[in-house]
């Protein structure tokens, strides 16, 4: 760039254009500011996962074996396809007994998150994902209701030529997984359409899973200004069976075992989803487009629990949502802002009942629960000085839990709770070089319950709960991005989190989890991203996190006094994730996982103290796991390719608890991670 004022112009919608070997380094990101920026400039803690690193990661299954290298980001794996991976960004999401909650999902704009903030990451194919977005800190509460953090995924764009793909993978614990894709244009029409099969017997006994998912996107534009994007996703799981957690002495004896009750009482989910999307994005002039999209949704979810109770869940949900952004100046400054209103709507029919041997035998539930939000936002940029820019912005929403019962005739299932919450967010960023930006944010957040978490008493009865408060949050955060030269980055964050009544789980047990307000919690961590090319063979990547998450008052949990200064369970202590990668061929011009030739690699996985209850009694020790990759290249068919994968986990086999079940009323709190286990794989992509 010839000066910092050009290199800043993040308040001007243009993508700047840098050498090959630093693209990789500086990649274009929209989750920050709602629209297309280069990430060193986002004023905000932000990562970009691509295409080559999704494809690389492994087979493609689950958001771990990607997103595991973002700092701030922990995905434990609980090796448990019935209860989803375990997602906390800065500690948000680590109490979740399933699920994602505490973060919202956007797949190409659309949310996978409903209003009460409850998602999966299963939703997102990630076969068929260009790129992952991760934003942390005050800017992700831009986002609205349980905002810790945003993950964004992006499907590809169909390729001017057609072309189709095959992936077959196969590993430890007969695991099998399949990809076909198709993926071109006819004229003006753009299409990708992606179907894949997954299926384990899994590393514990009792916990076989067989899924499968197709993801398709139609892009077009009617005219030169207008985009119009259409997805439709499908997940089928006709069975996860849920081995549950161990016992100390259970892990001790033998970590393979599934739970004897989850045994015994066919413990087990049927989940099936399907999703249809739309965008339309509409330039009116050169400095400002309007967006708009409107998606719906079904999701139908059936699970047996340990206690001989079944629960299902039929939901519908839908929404709508209008952006505008504008590129204009504020006197003599440019400036950037956007301005857009979001409504979402879910509606579930919750029934449950008791079960025999892991069938129904009478329905003791019938009730409705609907969540919907009403949101209004409002963010801009604007270079206030040569080397200063100022980002601020306000979110105004409105969310209604409420639950209609069939069954109780005196209604004491039926109810209803709103939370409103309107909370800014204000930043300065301070370019001191154009190789060194420096930010400071602040924002205040705001957490509701989920459906899920109102669905029990503080009694453990199955009768909506109105009594959780909000979370409300204070975010204080300080960063900077450096590139010491042109083929190396280094981000840091450092950051303090204060939240007054963090709802907290007070008991879990055969599968049914109760919920709680602690008075007060403090989150202080820091977060180092580094990514450099050693030589044009030789590149390391290392990404690492330290938090320090505790509870700032004393409070009674399930009849047990809960002391300040003890540790918010299910967030690790520390994590960090190092990779070392040679390629025969030079790194700085290859097409990157999928690329011609050898390439080799060891990954280091290491995991800090992880505390499994609120009185701090019960914990899973540290640990740490190292990894080995290959992959060779071949061109074929003039244009194509065909790729051979092969990787090693936990190459010592280290034994640990991969994740904890956080207060589990029997002590059955932990989750055991496989030991040493084996990928191959193999990827054959065609021109048509």
């Amino acid at each position: 760039m010839n000066s910092t004022k050009s290199m800043i112009s993040l308040a001007v919608a243009t993508v700047v254009a840098t050498p090959l070997a630093a693209q990789t380094l500086d990649s274009v990101v929209i989750s920050a500011s709602r629209a297309e920026q280069r990430s060193f400039d986002a004023p905000a803690a932000i990562e970009a996962v691509d295409r080559d690193t999704i494809q690389g990661g492994g087979p493609q299954v689950n958001l771990s074996e990607a997103l595991n290298r973002v700092p701030g980001l922990t995905i434990l794996n609980r090796q448990n396809y019935a209860q989803d991976l375990q997602v906390s960004i800065r500690g948000f999401g680590a109490r979740s007994a399933f699920g994602i909650r505490g973060i919202r999902l956007l797949i190409d704009g659309i949310p996978a998150t409903t209003p009460d903030g409850q998602g999966q990451s299963s939703s997102i194919s990630l076969t068929s994902a260009e790129r992952i977005e991760v934003l942390r800190g005050p800017l992700a509460l831009m986002y609205g209701n349980s905002a810790g953090g945003v993950i964004q995924a992006f499907t590809r764009e169909a390729p001017a030529e057609p072309e189709g793909s095959v992936q077959y993978y196969a590993g430890s614990y007969d695991m099998h997984r399949t990809d076909w894709q198709y993926a071109g244009r006819v004229g003006a029409v753009g299409l990708v359409a992606d179907y894949s099969t997954f299926n384990t017997n899994g590393f514990r006994d009792y916990s076989t899973t067989e899924r499968k998912q197709f993801n398709g996107k139609l892009s077009f534009g009617p005219d030169a200004g207008t985009r119009v994007n259409v997805v439709f996703n499908n997940f089928d799981m006709p069975l996860a069976q849920d081995p549950q957690g161990l016992t100390a002495a259970q892990l001790a004896q033998d970590a393979t075992q599934a739970n004897s009750a989850a045994v015994a009482t066919r413990t087990r989910k049927i989940t099936g989803q399907s999703q249809l999307g739309t965008s339309v994005t509409h330039a009116l002039d050169a400095s400002r487009s309007v967006t708009a999209r409107l998606y719906y949704g079904s999701r139908d979810n059936l699970q047996y629990q340990s206690n001989n109770i079944w629960i299902g869940l039929n939901r519908d949900y839908y929404g709508a949502g209008l952006q505008y952004n504008e590129e204009t100046r504020w006197g003599s400054r440019p400036a950037r802002w956007v301005a857009g209103y979001e409504f979402d709507y879910s509606k579930e029919r919750r029934k449950s009942g008791a079960a025999a041997l892991g069938e129904k035998t009478t329905t003791t539930r019938n009730e409705d629960n609907v969540a919907q939000n009403s949101d209004v936002y409002a963010q801009g940029t604007v270079l206030a000085a040569d080397r200063l820019s100022a980002t601020a912005g306000l979110r105004a929403s409105q969310v209604r839990l409420t639950s209609e019962d069939y069954y109780l005739s005196n209604g004491n299932g039926s109810g209803s709770v709103s939370y409103a919450a309107a909370n800014p967010v204000l930043g300065l960023t301070w370019h001191t070089t154009d190789r060194l930006n420096l930010y400071a944010n602040y924002g205040r957040g705001f957490e509701t319950p989920t459906l899920v978490e109102t669905a029990y008493t503080s009694a453990g009865a199955p009768t909506f709960n109105p009594n959780i408060n909000a979370a409300r949050s204070q975010h204080y955060e300080l960063g900077a991005k450096w590139l010491p030269n042109a083929v190396s980055r280094v981000d840091f964050t450092v950051y303090q989190i204060n939240t007054t009544d963090e709802i907290v789980v007070a008991s879990s047990s055969g599968g049914a989890t109760v919920y709680q307000n602690a008075p007060g919690t403090s989150r202080t961590g820091l977060e180092l991203a580094s990514r450099s090319l050693l030589t044009p063979h030789w590149r390391a990547t290392l990404s690492a996190n330290a938090i320090d998450a505790r509870f700032s008052e004393t409070f009674v949990s399930n009849g047990v006094s809960v002391a300040s200064g003890n540790k918010i369970p299910g967030i690790p202590q520390h994590f960090l994730f190092a990779e070392l990668l040679w390629s025969g061929l030079a790194l700085d011009g290859a097409r990157g996982a999928g690329a011609l030739g050898t390439r080799a690699g060891a990954e280091v996985i290491s995991a800090g103290r992880l505390y499994a209850n609120d009185v701090n009694t019960a914990s899973a020790d540290a640990y740490t796991t190292l990894n080995l990759k290959a992959s060779h290249g071949w061109s074929v068919a003039g244009n194509g390719m065909l790729t051979a994968y092969a990787r090693l986990d936990n190459v010592t086999d280290q034994r640990y608890v991969g994740s904890v079940i956080v207060n589990q009323t029997s002590s059955q709190f932990y989750e055991p991670a496989p030991g040493f286990n084996w990928t191959l794989g193999a990827r054959l992509n065609v021109p048509l």
